[in-house]
């Protein structure tokens, strides 16, 4: 009989290997039967501790030394002997002062991404494994306690709005998930050619405060055209759950699973993870359409070439409802990026 998830499935299998051998070398039992991928839990004797185990076909695996490492666990080539014939393995194994219940959470939200490449070839779905678990590695730094903070939880909020609208006006997944650098800690929140977005967003009822977070984020003469996306939105019992904003954006990415592994990377390295869906109880819509501000001649700013060389970094605070500019449309903002090249 089928287990009822991929944790319980991993548990059980480790379970069953624990103690099972003394001598060194892998013990392994098949897991989610029927997955594009080949999946192993495991254990390593005689440290006994637990591992996931991926076989991949083909040529190009990663040498060792760039194989991802991080708090309380290790990624490393398996040899399983004749079992593992005609496959490259990559265990995803614990460290013994590791966390149990982290590990198994990080082991299953590999399966679950694995699971959901059925038409990838290996070369794709080694790749993503790969950047699932550096975004891992990255969470992990984080110290958190799996739910983005109240000001976080905002501004990712408004990041989605736009990469919604960037995907809904027609450009491709794999063109906007790539611009898409806040979840990578990138100056801006999108970066297209030589020129970028950078989204701000506010829950307040009046006044748009945005934080500035450095002299160069706002500095067009290092990269332009700059474009600032000012998001409002609002407390509503009727509006989307973080949650279920990037379920909607999911929807739209069903058809491109490489697009779609990419996503949850993004949504990780920015925080989000699965697990932690429902503690995410707050609702939110938007008040206004997104407003598009060029920064460009008299937009208020402070940079690099406008203060004292004695002055190495700032942040500092602009209102943007008192900004008068004119608001630009998205597909021009695009068109000046170089993103499209004509009019939809």
């Amino acid at each position: 009989m089928a287990l009822p998830s991929e944790e319980d499935e991993l548990t059980a299998a480790w379970r069953a290997l624990e103690g099972a051998e003394r001598s060194s070398g892998w013990r392994t039992i098949h897991i989610a039967v029927g997955s594009p991928s080949l999946l192993l839990a495991g254990r390593r004797f005689p440290e006994n501790e637990e591992a996931l185990l991926v076989g991949f076909a083909g040529k190009g695996t990663p040498l060792p030394e760039v194989l991802p490492q991080g708090r309380g666990f290790e990624v490393s080539k398996a040899e399983l002997g004749a079992a593992g014939a005609g496959r490259v393995w990559i265990a995803l194994g614990r460290h013994s002062a590791g966390r149990l219940d982290l590990f198994t959470m990080m082991a299953r939200d590999v399966v679950t991404t694995l699971c959901e490449l059925p038409n990838a070839d290996d070369a794709t779905r080694l790749r993503l494994f790969l950047a699932r678990i550096r975004a891992w590695q990255d969470f992990m730094r984080s110290d958190t306690d799996g739910r983005l903070g109240p000001d976080a939880e905002v501004g990712l909020v408004g990041e989605l709005e736009v990469l919604a609208n960037l995907l809904a006006v027609g450009i491709a997944a794999p063109t906007a998930l790539d611009a898409w650098r806040g979840p990578l800690d990138g100056i801006q929140d999108f970066a297209f050619g030589t020129g970028a977005i950078e989204v701000k967003t506010t829950s307040a009822p009046s006044g748009f405060l945005a934080t500035m977070g450095s002299l160069e984020q706002l500095d067009d003469s290092l990269i332009a055209p700059i474009f600032v996306a000012a998001v409002r939105i609002r407390l509503d019992p009727s509006g989307e759950t973080l949650p279920e904003r990037i379920g909607r954006i999911r929807v739209a990415l069903s058809g491109d699973p490489a697009s779609l592994g990419t996503f949850g990377n993004l949504l990780l390295h920015a925080g989000f993870i699965d697990v932690a869906a429902h503690r995410y109880t707050r609702r939110f819509s938007r008040t206004s359409s997104t407003r598009l501000l060029n920064v460009s001649g008299t937009f208020p700013r402070i940079t690099r070439a406008s203060v004292p060389v004695e002055i190495i970094s700032a942040r500092y605070e602009v209102d943007l409802d008192l900004i008068k500019a004119e608001d630009v449309a998205l597909l021009d903002a695009l068109r000046q990026l170089g993103v499209i090249r004509e009019w939809s």
